[in-house]
């Protein structure tokens, strides 16, 4: 279901791809989304309170004058209605993406953990909203919601017994209410930024176009189908039709078809079943990196371009002349390998035996990274000889990319031999392995795939790997390297057709570079 999923929102990503700027697709914006819109409600919100009436007598009355003067209250009315269910539906489609992509797994455990309560606190913050204008669909609401209480029997009393009567309902009540629907919403702000406190640099603000658009979008909606009320509540009557917000609202329906008791176990079971989902994951989980002092000089870069505040530098503790040294949270690791990317002294040039750099995984280490290419290098470079005049290619990729092997295999160029090469996350591929590549493996061509273009697994990977190619962040891509035998593609594992037909023009190109403008 997971791998189901994932290529869904590949998909989805795709269709908006060609609507918007790879930047500004929403699909990849969706947290920074909710953030946004939440601030929407809040506005909005304390707006519309302005003009509320917080007793029995009023809170109808002054709803339905808000809605009448549309143009004072009556569109913020609407919009704090549908900024709310876009909440929940941004909100929803996160922690699917999430889900589908593994983004629970290792150090991202708490950023998944910390989600889940959003999602009932959200909830919780939209069904007091309903219950503010006391109408109908309020009243309904109210009483669904202490018979879901009382079946707990935590009250002693029956509280929906209170609902039986207009006379039982007074003005405090209404100020409870008020105060549960101000209360919930700033705890779910606390709760949303613990979300977030853990990642490096987290982005909770979308681009401002995306911003200006979605309040454009709203405004409209808010113009076209304004926010109404029911009926007036009236406990001495039962209401039967009612228009209903399926966003919010769809566990009521479900409620008076099941009953309480299994609501309840629903409830519970799916939040406990999806808080523990990083569990299921935890033994498989690989080693994070480690860092060798003898190598590490303290530049801070590893610590500079971790994703995840992994690394940290502390003051020195084997007596060499540095500072600082780096010291890597294991709990926090994501194995990303981007550290080693970032590690100047990460270069398969060197001649030393052990191939030892300052920072290293233990899956996939720099010797382990160096004796791989220069094997499948050596069979590429075999197959382009027996061909004549072939040209050889070397392709490393990502783990979360496409798949590198359908990719070779997709490609039928009798005269082009293409050799693969994984990581972890293209940010680990130091960049003096592109010039190895080129210089000492007698590649005719290098090219660089990873994840969809402003998509990386890791967050970052991409961007480093660009900036690195461009001598824009250290360790960086040489110039002496001819940027014209290089490609970069990014690209989802459902975009392989596209990947390969790029991979296989990038190859016809090459034959008309002149082999002699290489390095030395």
């Amino acid at each position: 279901m997971q791998q189901y999923l994932r290529n869904i929102f590949h998909h989805i990503e795709a269709l908006f791809d060609k609507a918007f700027d790879g930047a500004l697709n929403p699909i990849r914006r969706l947290g920074p989304l909710a953030f946004f819109l939440y601030w929407i409600v809040a506005g909005s919100g304390i707006y519309i309170y302005i003009f509320f009436d917080t007793s029995v007598s009023g809170a109808y009355e002054s709803v339905e004058w808000m809605t009448r003067q549309w143009y004072l209250a009556g569109i913020m009315r609407s919009l704090h209605r549908y900024a709310s269910d876009a909440m929940v539906v941004v909100a929803m489609m996160h922690l699917l993406r999430e889900f589908s992509y593994g983004r629970y797994r290792g150090a991202r455990w708490f950023a998944w953990f910390t989600g889940v309560p959003i999602i009932w606190f959200l909830f919780f913050s939209g069904v007091s909203g309903y219950w503010l204008v006391w109408d109908q669909l309020a009243q309904y609401v109210a009483i669904g919601s202490m018979e879901w209480l009382d079946w707990l029997g935590i009250f002693g009393k029956q509280v929906a017994n209170n609902f039986l009567s207009p006379a039982t309902i007074t003005d405090r009540f209404f100020t409870l209410l008020v105060f549960i629907h101000i209360f919930v919403p700033l705890f779910l702000l606390f709760i949303m930024w613990f979300h977030v406190m853990r990642l490096k640099s987290p982005r909770i603000n979308p681009p401002k176009e995306l911003m200006i658009s979605s309040i454009i979008a709203l405004v409209i909606i808010s113009l076209v189908y304004p926010a109404t009320s029911h009926d007036k509540a009236d406990l001495s009557t039962v209401a039967l039709n009612l228009n209903f917000d399926w966003f919010y609202l769809i566990a009521y329906p479900l409620f008076d078809a099941i009953g309480p008791g299994p609501m309840w176990a629903a409830g519970i079971g799916v939040t406990v079943l999806v808080s523990i989902i990083p569990l299921f994951s935890m033994r498989n989980r690989p080693a994070a990196a480690f860092v060798s002092l003898e190598k590490c000089n303290g530049c801070t870069r590893c610590a500079a371009d971790c994703p995840y505040d992994a690394i940290e530098m502390k003051p020195r503790s084997d007596g060499l002349k540095f500072d600082t040294e780096a010291v890597v949270d294991p709990d926090a690791c994501v194995s990303c390998g981007i550290c080693v990317g970032a590690c100047p002294v990460s270069t398969p040039f060197r001649h030393d035996e052990e191939m030892q750099t300052g920072i290293d995984l233990p899956s996939q280490s720099l010797k382990n990274m160096r004796d791989e290419v220069v094997k499948v290098m050596k069979t590429a470079r075999d197959e382009a000889g027996a061909v004549g005049n072939g040209t050889a290619v070397v392709v490393f990729g990502c783990a979360n990319g496409i798949n590198l092997e359908k990719l070779k295999s997709s490609i039928n160029l009798p005269d082009c031999s293409v050799a693969v090469m994984g990581v972890a996350c293209t940010g680990m591929l130091p960049p003096s392995f592109i010039d190895f590549a080129i210089s000492r493996g007698e590649m005719d061509g290098v090219v660089v795939t990873g994840c969809r273009e402003n998509g990386c697994y890791h967050r970052f990977g991409q961007f480093w790997v660009e900036d690195r190619i461009n001598q824009l962040r250290d360790p960086n891509l040489r110039a002496r390297v001819p940027r014209e035998r290089l490609r970069t593609i990014w690209a989802a594992p459902t975009d392989l057709a596209k990947a390969a037909d790029e991979t296989a023009a990038f190859c016809e190109s090459l034959p008309s570079i002149t082999k002699d403008d290489g390095v030395g």
